[in-house]
């Protein structure tokens, strides 16, 4: 029994040493562009606001990075009923998104030109469970204001007519340890 744990433990770490040299011979070649790294720059933690019914309704967003630096993971109001989940990512030498939503779709977009240097802008490009007519996030613009400061303009289409809404987000700062 106990040669063959000492066996077993043994493959299991020769397999993880070669599964680790295998990633890194095999990992993907993407080009890293300038909305990438200022995508990369918002992780951590944002509180805001966004105006529902001409009222401020809070909002608080988590920005983290996953999958090896390989995507960044963006959740608006994490643990309610209307969380989603947008995952930035580069594809080659295109930055893409897909935004897991609470219409219970996944548009797809990729990023656009922006007149403003300041701006990630993404178009929709294609997305699951998204029906002629069916409504779906459109488009999204990310402006970075300053460092501690960023908005997003989000488009949602509901049979070809775009309505709006604009989240204003300031970073959380770490509580001063003592």
């Amino acid at each position: 029994m106990k040669r063959t744990a000492l066996a077993l433990i043994a493959a299991l770490s020769v397999c993880a040493v070669a599964g680790a040299q295998d990633h890194e011979m095999h990992h993907s070649k993407v080009t890293d562009t300038p909305q990438w790294e200022s995508l990369k720059s918002l992780v951590g933690e944002w509180d805001g606001y966004h105006l529902e019914g001409g009222q401020k309704a809070a909002v608080h967003v988590s920005v983290r990075m996953t999958g090896g630096g390989s995507a960044v993971m963006h959740v608006i109001d994490a643990g309610t009923p209307h969380e989603m989940v947008t995952m930035f990512y580069m594809d080659k030498e295109t930055l893409m998104a897909t935004h897991y939503c609470s219409a219970r779709n996944q548009p797809r977009f990729e990023a656009v030109a922006s007149p403003n240097p300041k701006a990630i802008t993404f178009a929709f490009k294609d997305g699951t469970n998204i029906r002629p007519g069916d409504g779906h996030m459109s488009r999204l613009a990310i402006t970075l204001v300053d460092a501690d400061h960023h908005n997003e303009d989000w488009g949602y289409d509901v049979g070809g007519k775009v309505s709006t809404g604009t989240f204003y987000l300031t970073r959380v700062k770490p509580a001063p340890r003592s």
